[in-house]
């Protein structure tokens, strides 16, 4: 009479067949009756002053209804707010059509309202601007000599700047046995998520609005709407239940849902304002950054000497920053540390979050100069970091709430074949490709976030789940459920999750990967309490044989209460529900992290990457043959749906150390390449024998269900892992990514 418990078993994504036969509707595909369409217009200089605005030959054209810009835009609230958003860094954010100002490249300057999509794009080319161009920067190794220290603001609670040094570095590193010294450079990227940004506004005949936004955070977007435009909270409401990709671009409100609202509001009408892929690239990216590292150790490879640099770029309006540096000394246990993090404003749109911020970047230059170090010792990269493993966060000074990033290494060693390396350079071969092994650490923070969940079982024998979450693609419809269902012994399908609407309990934004932990944790809770609350009602009926029992002498399966002591006593849940004259128990509960407990520990989701190369001896084109990445990530609610997260990671790894990157003209403040033609990610062909695997870990500290995320992790060790592994093939150490082939020729 048990039922098999949902938790740790492969469920396919429940929303899979929707969206594979189209059935599931995006941002942009909602419309109704009498819908205008929008088309913005994006500054065509770097940065200066719009002297004039002509609208008058767009205007002109029938079925064009108005021209918003900066002469004519109404009246806002904006209420001075130093954060708009849940994401926003220090700094002041960026307001469109606040004023003729250009600030940078592509700045949206106008919109164009009208009765269809394709006449509001025509009629956008025909707005003409005259400006007053004003001298501007945007390359970051030019200005580093403008390097500052960031502005401290609510994010560093979820950024934290580095640790102050340790012992005397400049002394150890000195003395060091081995000493490596490198500096390593990494590119623009830009987000390119397969969903354009998209926001349909719904002006409804009581002036309120239902927006559909692509975005992570739905009560993020309806707290920034409400405070630009002087709304009541409860007449905006954000639905976002489908994202076709994020990776972090969706974590503030982009500036098509201004433009959207905006419109709405001033002609009372409904409005869609949708991004080209070319406008995709005029918001939020990953930072270049320039980092330095000098790395010491004892002849034995005790690494005693850890220093880190990096130099980032961010606006000229905010304080973006990632945490970059802080990652070495949470790994290996120097005792003579030296960590440093400065921004460097240019005159470029604020960075963005993406996927593994600042991780993917850090990581790369860590894991390479510890390769680079093993040489030197003529130690294996492998046994180098067993060396130096550490159970305890020696930054902090703190244990780990858990770690098994050494089964990690011993089990992804064994797995992928480690041991059949030649140490040697360019000493494998396969006909005329030079073959090279690699590997990596990688880590990532485990956080979680306060939430909110609402449950309730109904007559009809359901339980219906309610959450403001989104679900960009991630699995959280299915996890959530999965978690649920177990709560109360129910089977999959007699789940409801409803989620991605504002108006729904409160979750934070979807990112980090702190999701599950965060949202799964609140569920779990109501689950609980709706457990107590449903034995309350069983005791309640009349000669109920659950009168004496306590929560812990009752198991919730198949749909019914039983005692422990005696199974054969029980009662169905839609029997108790009839009870209470049909009407729904349900339950509502905030979930909040003992911060007192958690700031005991340090937490976090560990990973090894190992990878093998291909490297055309002649031409230098470099194939990634075969990869496997190793996860500990405390308890697995959906292997399968874990393993996709990972292995998406993996195949950006590809794109990120040898694909992907935006090219700036620095002579015009642009980027050159804003399109998938030339802005190049890897394609099928680049894909090969991809593999993941995940190591036991108990976790007891972060959550209840002792889980920790995996969105991040399988980025920040595989990029390196590539960049170790053609060394190991060619014996060119490249530490700029992209790699280009002409480096390896």
């Amino acid at each position: 009479m048990s039922t098999q418990p949902l938790i740790g078993q492969s469920v396919s994504r429940l929303e899979g067949h929707l969206k594979v036969t189209g059935k599931a509707k995006y941002a942009g595909d909602y419309t109704t009756s009498g819908l205008l369409y929008g088309y913005i217009v994006n500054s065509t200089i770097t940065k200066g002053k719009i002297t004039a605005i002509h609208t008058e030959e767009a205007k002109a054209l029938t079925g064009v209804i108005e021209v918003f810009s900066h002469e004519n835009k109404p009246s806002l609230a904006w209420l001075d707010l130093k954060y708009a958003d849940m994401d926003a860094p220090p700094g002041t954010v960026f307001k469109p059509l606040h004023d003729g100002d250009i600030l940078c490249n592509g700045q949206p300057i106008a919109l164009v309202v009208a009765e269809t999509f394709e006449l509001a794009r025509y009629a956008a080319s025909l707005v003409r601007v005259e400006y007053e161009e004003e001298h501007f920067e945007t390359n970051l190794k030019n200005n580093l000599d403008k390097a500052r220290a960031p502005k401290i603001g609510l994010a560093t609670l979820l950024k934290p700047l580095p640790p102050k040094p340790v012992g005397d570095f400049e002394k150890a590193f000195n003395q060091s046995y081995a000493q490596v010294e490198a500096e390593y450079s990494h590119g623009t990227e830009h987000h390119n998520p397969l969903e354009l940004f998209a926001t349909t506004t719904i002006y409804e005949k009581d002036g309120k609005l239902t927006i559909y936004d692509k975005t992570q955070g739905t009560v993020n977007c309806q707290v920034y709407v409400a405070n630009v435009f002087g709304l009541s909270f409860k007449d905006v409401r954000v639905i976002s239940p489908y994202v076709g990709g994020a990776f972090g671009s969706g974590l503030r409100p982009q500036y098509q849902l201004f433009f959207s609202v905006l419109a709405a509001l001033q002609l009372k009408r409904s409005v869609k304002v949708m991004l080209d892929r070319h406008q995709m690239f005029t918001f939020g990216h990953r930072p270049p950054t320039i980092q330095h590292t000098r790395f010491g150790a004892d002849k034995d490879g005790k690494v005693n000497a850890l220093n880190h640099s990096a130099f980032a770029e961010t606006s000229q309006f905010e304080d973006y920053t990632e945490v970059v540096v802080n990652w070495s000394h949470m790994l290996y246990p120097a005792e003579n540390t030296l960590m440093e993090y400065k921004l460097v404003p240019l005159d470029v749109y604020s960075p963005l979050d993406m996927r593994a911020p600042g991780g993917s970047t850090g990581i790369h230059a860590i894991e390479s100069s510890m390769d680079e170090l093993a040489y030197k010792l003529n130690i294996d990269p492998l046994e180098l970091r067993l060396i130096n493993y550490a159970d305890r966060d020696v930054s902090v000074d703190r244990p780990y709430s858990s770690k098994e990033l050494k089964e990690c290494y011993l089990q992804g060693a064994e797995k992928f074949g480690w041991a059949n390396r030649n140490p040697q350079p360019r000493s494998m071969k396969r006909g005329n490709k030079l073959v090279g092994y690699g590997m990596a650490t990688g880590i990532w923070e485990a956080n979680r976030l306060p939430a909110r969940a609402e449950v309730a079982f109904t007559k009809q024998g359901k339980l219906q789940v309610k959450s403001a979450v989104t679900d960009i693609g991630t699995g959280t419809f299915t996890v959530i459920s999965q978690i649920a269902a177990d709560e109360l012994g129910l089977l999959l399908g007699d789940v409801n999750f409803s989620y991605g609407d504002s108006k729904m309990p409160f979750a934070p934004i979807q990112g980090g990967s702190f999701t599950i932990a965060s949202v799964g944790t609140a569920v779990r809770e109501a689950c609980k309490a709706l457990r107590k609350k449903l034995l309350k009602k069983a005791q309640k009926m009349e000669g109920s044989a659950f009168a004496d029992a306590s929560i812990d002498d009752v198991v919730f399966r198949e749909g019914a209460m039983y005692r422990k002591d005696d199974p054969s006593i029980f009662v169905k849940l839609t029997t108790v529900i009839d009870a209470n004259k049909g009407r729904p128990v349900k339950t509502t509960n905030f979930a909040v992290p003992n911060v007192f407990k958690l700031k005991k520990y340090s937490r976090a989701t560990h990973s090894a990457a190992f990878v093998e190369v291909e490297v055309d001896e002649e031409l230098g084109v470099v194939n990634v043959t075969r990869a496997l990445t190793v996860v500990a990530a405390g308890r697995i609610i959906n292997p399968k749906t874990a393993r996709s997260q990972v292995l998406g990671g993996m195949v950006w790894s590809i794109s990120k150390a040898l694909r992907e990157e935006t090219i700036s003209d620095y002579n015009l403040g642009k980027y050159m390449n804003p399109n998938l033609a030339e802005y190049h990610i890897p394609v099928h062909a680049d894909i090969h024998e991809l593999d993941v695997m995940f190591v036991e870990e108990k976790e007891e500290i972060l959550n209840d269900l002792g889980i920790k995320g995996v969105g991040e992790i399988g980025l920040v060790a595989m990029p390196p892992a590539i960049a170790n592994a053609i060394y190991h093939a060619t014996g060119k150490r490249i530490n700029q990514f992209p790699i280009h082939l002409e480096a390896l020729l």
